[in-house]
Parts: C-alpha cells; sequence; structure tokens
C-alpha cells in the first residue's frame, strides 16, 4: 500500500496536472476565439448544401444507433463485428472524400495535412494529449459517482481482454490503434465539425460534436469523459489547423487506454 505522505504527493501533483491542462486548453480556446471573426465562420464556401445534407444523414444515423444501443445494451462483440465496423467507418471516409473531390474540393489541404511536419504533428498531439488527461480523469471520476462505480471498460477492451487468439488481438489493435483514430477523426473532426462550425458557429459545433461523438461509442459510464476527450480533440485540431494532431491524439489515447484496461495488474502492481 502506499503511505499517506506518496498519496499526498500523488494528489498535489495530480492538482498541478489538473490546471496546467485547464489552463493551457482554455489559452487555445482563446487564441482560436482570437483569430477567428463570427463573418469567416459564415462565409466559408468550404462546405456546401451537398456536404451538409450529407453531415445531416449521417448526424441522423449515429444518433440512431446511439439511442439503439442505450435502449438495447449488448455485450456481444466479436472480430467479426469490428471489422464490419471498419468497413462500414472506411466507406464512410470514401464517401466523405469522394464527395468533395467531386466539387472540387482539396481534401488534403483543407483538413491540414501538409500544415505541418508528421513529426511536429505528433509531438504536438503528445503533449496536449499529456495535459487533457486530468481533464478526462476527473470527468470520468465525477459520472462514476453517480453511476455508483460502473465499470468503464468499453466493449472492444472486454473483447480485447476475452481474446483467446493472436489473430484477434492484432485484429484489435490495428483497429483501435490505427485505423478507427484516423477515420473518425476525420469523420467528426473534419467533416461534422466543419459542416457544423460552417452554419450554427464554432462554440455550437464544438459541444454538438463532443455530444455526438460520445453518444455514438453507446457506452453511458464513458460518455462524460469521451465528452471532454472529443472537446479536446476538436480544440486541438481548430487550433493546430491540421487533422494529424487530433489523430495522434486519439491513436496515443486508444492504445494507452488499451495496455492499462487490457493489462491492470501491471499498473496496479505494488
Amino acid at each position: 500500500m502506499l503511505s499517506a505522505s506518496l498519496v499526498t504527493a500523488f494528489g498535489i501533483l495530480f492538482a498541478f496536472w489538473f490546471v496546467a491542462g485547464a489552463y493551457i486548453y482554455l489559452a487555445l480556446g482563446r487564441q482560436i476565439a482570437a483569430r477567428i471573426s463570427p463573418s469567416s465562420e459564415v462565409t466559408s464556401p468550404t462546405f456546401g448544401l451537398a456536404e451538409a445534407s450529407l453531415a445531416g444523414f449521417l448526424i441522423l444515423w449515429f444518433l440512431i444507433l446511439a439511442l439503439a444501443s442505450v435502449s438495447h445494451p449488448s455485450s456481444d462483440l466479436s472480430s467479426r463485428s469490428v471489422i464490419a465496423s471498419l468497413l462500414i467507418t472506411v466507406a464512410i471516409v470514401a464517401v466523405i472524400t469522394g464527395l468533395l473531390r467531386l466539387r472540387g474540393r482539396n481534401v488534403e489541404a483543407l483538413a491540414g495535412f501538409y500544415r505541418m511536419s508528421v513529426v511536429r504533428a505528433v509531438g504536438t498531439g503528445a503533449i496536449l494529449l499529456f495535459f487533457a488527461y486530468p481533464l478526462i480523469s476527473i470527468a470520468d471520476v465525477i459520472i462514476q459517482q453517480f453511476l455508483h462505480g460502473s465499470s468503464s471498460k468499453q466493449s472492444i477492451v472486454e473483447l480485447f481482454n476475452s481474446s483467446q487468439t493472436i489473430e484477434q488481438r492484432i485484429t484489435i489493435i490495428v483497429f483501435a490503434v490505427t485505423i478507427a483514430p484516423a477515420a473518425e477523426e476525420f469523420i467528426f473532426r473534419f467533416f461534422l465539425y466543419g459542416v457544423l462550425k460552417r452554419y450554427f458557429g464554432l462554440m455550437f459545433a464544438l459541444v454538438a460534436n463532443s455530444l455526438l461523438f460520445a453518444a455514438v461509442h453507446g457506452h453511458l459510464p464513458s460518455f462524460a469523459a469521451l465528452f471532454v476527450l472529443g472537446s479536446c480533440f476538436t480544440i486541438a485540431y481548430e487550433w493546430s489547423g491540421s487533422i494529424l494532431v487530433s489523430m495522434t491524439m486519439h491513436s496515443l489515447f486508444n492504445a494507452l487506454t488499451l495496455v492499462v484496461l487490457a493489462f491492470p495488474e501491471t499498473f496496479l502492481r505494488q
């Protein structure tokens, strides 16, 4: 067991970490607000009626899936369902990309793929994720108090824990750490957030996008933490102008979460 002095020291360090994280994200928010005028949010020609229609359809579909998962929760998750989800997600990315290219949009430029180097994007994402963790942790602790300690493990982690073959674990790792973060950030941060921001303004887009991101995961015990996480991803993307930053944050978060939740004994060993 940890001594009282160590617990106190850890509490103090976490408090400083939390304050630093809150300060950094508030500072990023102020910088974003200072450089974006209301007129620039409304008149940007990036997304038009076609993109808004597709975004509306996707939002409605995601909400239906979220409501279905809440009203009829299921713990049945298999490698086949993970692959099916992967294929659907990739198909959505392909449809969005195809629509934008047909309308003469430069997807790479719009998403900021070349706005900064890969090394800088990865470094920026890692730093911003580090300072997002205490904010996510506090949100998770608060919601767990209301839910009386319900499990915060999502189905994908439970599936990883119960996997009996290396093939299953590799499938889950590839999905959760590489493809899913890239595809989800493209859909939620680049496209849905971009369309919502175009028509409703930055603040509404940030909140609505983060709520949808949390809801679509269909896991109530993780909702608050996922909302904060989605907000941090959106702020990082808006501030940096590069989707690579939020993709890096998402990938690292999934990797660390999978390791910590799948092997808790390694991190709780005294």
